[in-house]
């Protein structure tokens, strides 16, 4: 080992750990910044852009999303399986597929808001082409990223720890991604997405400690089982499902509500970098009320504030932007439970099963592929769904703006709620959810 680097000994469920150093937290956490850079505008902006730049048809576009995204989230497994492979060779092979991982998902996301002008045909071919190789550079250098500090393990404490390093950087990515492209317009952000990778790949190069080496499976010869055998992963992943759909319907149609029904576009930068930042602010809450009452009982206060705070949201109309961004605010609030308690959970999971030290991107291969499915749900099935119920971007019909407001925050408050109530349920079969070691 190099003895210029500082190290962190690999650290286990049940491990005595007061508090993550800050210099390998933050090292750790840095390349989550240009990914959620990434993130947001694939997920948010890309939709609004096709449809009224380059006059993708909603339905089309919708289809297109579901399609690539659907596609995405299927061999997340598999690149789950690659990045433990890289993973166990050590820290050097991980980091240099991470550097080539991070060079594709530059140039593809740079690609990407360029398409051809003209018939809008041809625009849906550049959309597909770039989006394919942005999602699958973002997605195998995400894994391998996460699967990187999901080994360290730990307790409670330890693990929200890293979560939040990781989440905190993720925010705030997402508050320069929402404020940035409206300053430097998205030529000068995909240079920015550039340096904060080579960033992200120093630190994570110089500072973070090496890769832990994998530990032997408790049943020597015997094959491990898959994170689907596993009831309690089955469990939290169900309820990650149903609060992830609730979070990604509104992400979806957030510029076409604020666009249409509050008629307030020059408003967007605003309530975006109120929505983030009231999560990064409040992830320190959520860490130390999780290491207080447990992982599991946080994230339901958090889901609870969230439905509080969104549910007058259907109700809201042209010229309701300040009432809005009271809404963002306390949302916001809420989304550092939902960044950073689930990952904790899972990474207890992991480490308490037999088969789960060593596997960490299997999990997480099926993990993210849950999440992408809410996403490439919420466009595929909201967008086409609002089309045909009469709705069209920059319509002022009273009824379809009345369908926009109810799907973006009366459908995804229901499932909110869903998620909440089935988290209580399966706490009482599962104690160490609500553990605080």
């Amino acid at each position: 080992m190099d003895t210029a680097r500082p190290s962190i000994e690999p650290r286990h469920a049940g491990a005595d750990v007061a508090s993550l150093p800050w210099r390998q937290g933050l090292a750790y956490g840095a390349l989550a910044l240009p990914l959620a850079f990434v993130s947001l505008p694939l997920y948010v902006s890309l939709p609004h852009h096709y449809a009224t730049q380059a006059g993708v048809p909603l339905g089309v576009l919708g289809a297109t999303l579901l399609g690539l995204r659907a596609l995405d989230a299927v061999i997340d497994p598999w690149l789950g399986r690659r990045a433990d492979g890289l993973l166990q060779r050590g820290a050097g092979p991980a980091w240099r597929a991470a550097a080539l991982l991070a060079l594709l998902l530059a140039l593809a996301f740079a690609a990407l808001w360029q398409p051809p002008a003209g018939d809008w045909h041809r625009a849906w071919g550049w959309l597909m082409a770039s989006l394919s190789v942005c999602t699958l550079a973002f997605s195998a250098l995400s894994l391998l990223h996460q699967g990187w500090g999901t080994r360290w393990g730990g307790s409670v404490a330890w693990r929200t720890r890293v979560t939040a390093w990781r989440e905190g950087a993720t925010l705030l990515g997402v508050l320069v991604a929402s404020g940035l492209p409206w300053w430097l317009g998205t030529g000068g952000s995909s240079l920015v997405l550039a340096g904060a990778l080579v960033v992200g790949l120093w630190g994570l190069h110089r500072l973070a400690a090496p890769t832990p080496p994998s530990l032997p499976p408790a049943r020597h010869g015997a094959k491990p089982r898959s994170p689907w055998r596993q009831a309690d992963f089955r469990h939290l992943l169900a309820v990650f499902l149903i609060n992830g759909t609730a979070s990604a319907i509104p992400a979806t149609l957030l510029p076409f509500f604020v666009s249409d029904r509050l008629m307030a576009a020059e408003w967007q930068p605003a309530l975006l970098l109120a929505y983030f930042a009231a999560g990064a602010l409040g992830l320190p809450a959520w860490a130390a009320l999780a290491s207080r009452v447990g992982l599991a009982p946080a994230w339901r206060a958090g889901m609870a504030l969230s439905v509080l705070g969104f549910a007058a949201t259907p109700w809201l109309a042209a010229g309701d932007a300040p009432a809005f961004l009271l809404v963002c605010l306390a949302s916001g609030l809420a989304l550092g439970a939902d960044l950073a308690l689930p990952a904790a959970l899972l990474t207890g999971l992991i480490h308490r099963h037999p088969d789960g030290p060593g596997r960490e991107g299997q999990f997480l291969g099926w993990w993210t592929c849950a999440s992408k499915l809410n996403l490439a749900l919420a466009a595929g099935l909201a967008l086409p769904a609002l089309g045909s119920l009469g709705y069209a971007p920059g319509t002022r019909d009273a009824a379809a703006l009345d369908t926009l407001a109810w799907a973006y925050a009366g459908l995804p408050c229901a499932l909110k709620g869903l998620a909440l109530a089935l988290l209580w349920r399966l706490e009482r079969a599962h104690p160490s959810w609500s553990t605080t070691t």
